[in-house]
C-alpha cells in the first residue's frame, strides 16, 4: 500500500510539474544548464538543462517535465566529465524528512521558482 501511495503522490505531483513547465514556457523562461553537487560539495556539469527549485540548487525541473535531484556521487574524473542525471518521481512535499531547512509543498517551490526566474 505504501508503494501505491507513493505512485499516486507522484502522479499528482507530475500534474503540478507539467503545469509549471507550461507556465514557464509560456512566460518565455529560458532553462539553464544544470549543475549537480557531489557529496563533497563540488559542483559539476550535467547533461541536463532546466530550472532550479530551491536555494541550494539541489532540485530542478527540466523542460520535458522531469524532476531531478542534483545531489550525486562521483570521483575526480567526474569533475572533468560531468554527470549523467537520472530523473526521479516528483514528490508533493519537497524535503520530507530532510534536515536542510528547505521543506514544503511542491506547489510553493514551483510558484517561487516562477517568480524568481521572472525577475
Amino acid at each position: 500500500m505504501a508503494a501505491a501511495a507513493l505512485r499516486n503522490e507522484s502522479i499528482a505531483a507530475q500534474v503540478l510539474v507539467d503545469e509549471f513547465v507550461a507556465d514557464a514556457k509560456g512566460r518565455g523562461l529560458v532553462p539553464e544548464p544544470l549543475r549537480a553537487q557531489l557529496m563533497d560539495g563540488t559542483r559539476v556539469k550535467s547533461d541536463q538543462v532546466g530550472w532550479y527549485l530551491n536555494k541550494a540548487r539541489t532540485l530542478a525541473i527540466a523542460p520535458n517535465g522531469r524532476f531531478f535531484q542534483l545531489l550525486t556521487t562521483g570521483g575526480r574524473l567526474t569533475r572533468l566529465t560531468g554527470v549523467k542525471l537520472n530523473p526521479s518521481p516528483p514528490p508533493l512535499v519537497v524535503g520530507r524528512g530532510g534536515r536542510d531547512g528547505e521543506t514544503g509543498d511542491l506547489s510553493d517551490f514551483l510558484a517561487r521558482t516562477l517568480a524568481d526566474y521572472t525577475r
